[in-house]
């Protein structure tokens, strides 16, 4: 098993230590003897870093655990002149490693509070390269709930508890009131208090006092399965968004001219304008539909009982020839309409009125593979689009003709039969 000096120091960023195994496959790695790098476990990311050695400097990008207890460190590159035995000198990234522990030490604090307060129990925690999350066991999770816990963890950080680590056996550890006692079957447990507030079992890495945890600040709160989960960031991580977030405000207040504290209010009677704009809009459509509908029809002459309109159009969307589809066969009982546009996306719809006995759906999906698109639809009406808008007049003369009408909407004749 390898030596992990992480345990006793999470602030030991350079060490020493022997290459025990060199890998190869499924990518360059190394086994020391002893390493201050972290592997991901118990929801904690992995350390990155260097790997110091007389013919150079190997990059560590990613650390993991085997199930006997040796930790890989895998390799940007495959390494040179190392054997085992070789002695190598590691440096662990200490900005990731300080960002690591302030969010495990901030997720400490934050499920302490939860429980203190609320009685409410952390079954997970996730940590993610810029944020972390916990899910509680709770089948409510209120805003002031979320307040007050945040709350006291800031408070546990402003006064700057002592951090203790310590080991004891897995007996000593059932007696001593873990928030969370580990269900693995160790002999011994890693144990992490924050002095008169939190008692855990944890082998991953924190500070040495809550003040170094810096801060927390909680983002969101979704429910999941089990219960909800609250997205948090701590320490760096929190200035960091926090700056992210007022950066986003002052714009977006700026787009108001307004201060940002007026922006959702702002943006509240923005939606509310473009809501009613839209309202307009699509009355508007509906009446120029209707209107256009009965222009249309009232120019159509019938013919063999049936209004027949095929009509293309350079200037309308699939949406506005729907519309004027339905218009057209909703005014009367008898119309037929074979619609197109070469506007945007090229495409087609068919109609008829109800009662007739043609089948959309099936002309459509006939008309689509003659013209290398896709579309369908039920008895009464269909769309599809189509590759090119070249096409779409060809397409409609194409769908005329399987309904023996030309694309004026005049009825081909019945060929004569010979005597």
């Amino acid at each position: 098993m390898t030596d992990r000096l992480y345990y006793r120091d999470s602030f030991l960023y350079e060490f020493e230590a022997e290459v025990s195994e060199v890998t190869h496959e499924p990518k360059p790695a190394l086994i020391l003897n002893r390493t201050a790098f972290y592997p991901t476990s118990g929801g904690q990311v992995f350390d990155t870093g260097a790997i110091l050695t007389d013919a150079g400097t190997q990059k560590v990008t990613e650390v993991a655990e085997t199930e006997d207890g040796s930790i890989v460190h895998y390799l940007e590159a495959p390494p040179k002149n190392l054997e085992p035995g070789t002695r190598v000198r590691g440096q662990v990234d200490q900005f990731r490693r300080r960002d690591h522990m302030q969010q495990h030490s901030g997720q400490h604090v934050l499920s302490a509070a939860f429980i203190r307060l609320f009685n409410i129990p952390t079954v997970s925690f996730h940590m993610a390269d810029d944020y972390c999350s916990i899910d509680l066991d709770t089948p409510a999770l209120s805003k002031s709930q979320m307040e007050q816990a945040e709350l006291l963890a800031n408070e546990i950080i402003l006064e700057n508890r002592p951090v203790d680590i310590r080991f004891v056996s897995r007996e000593e550890a059932a007696n001593l009131g873990l928030r969370k006692l580990p269900a693995a079957e160790r002999d011994q447990l890693r144990i992490i208090h924050i002095r008169d507030f939190d008692l855990s079992a944890c082998g991953g890495t924190h500070v040495q006092q809550t003040g170094q945890i810096g801060c927390i600040l909680l983002r969101k709160v979704e429910r999941v399965r089990q219960g909800y989960r609250v997205e948090f960031v701590a320490g760096q991580r929190a200035v960091a968004v926090a700056r992210r977030d007022f950066t986003t405000l002052t714009d977006a207040a700026a787009l108001f001219s307004a201060h940002i504290y007026d922006v959702p209010q702002q943006a509240r009677k923005l939606l509310d304008e473009i809501r009613s704009l839209r309202k307009q809009n699509e009355d508007s459509q509906e009446e120029l539909a209707a209107a256009q509908a009965i222009a249309i029809l009232a120019e159509t002459p019938d013919t063999n009982g049936r209004k027949i309109v095929v009509r293309t159009f350079a200037d309308r969307d699939i949406n506005a020839l729907k519309l004027l589809a339905q218009k057209l066969t909703r005014q009367s009982t008898n119309v037929i309409a074979l619609l197109g546009t070469t506007l945007l996306q090229p495409a087609l719809v068919f109609a008829q009125s109800a009662g007739q006995t043609y089948d959309m759906g099936a002309l459509m999906k006939e008309t689509m593979s003659a013209n290398g698109g896709r579309g369908g639809g039920s008895k009464d009406m269909a769309q599809g689009g189509l590759p090119s808008p070249q096409i779409v007049e060809k397409a409609l003369d194409s769908a005329g003709s399987r309904l023996n009408f030309d694309r004026h909407g005049l009825l081909r004749p019945e060929p004569q039969s010979s005597s």
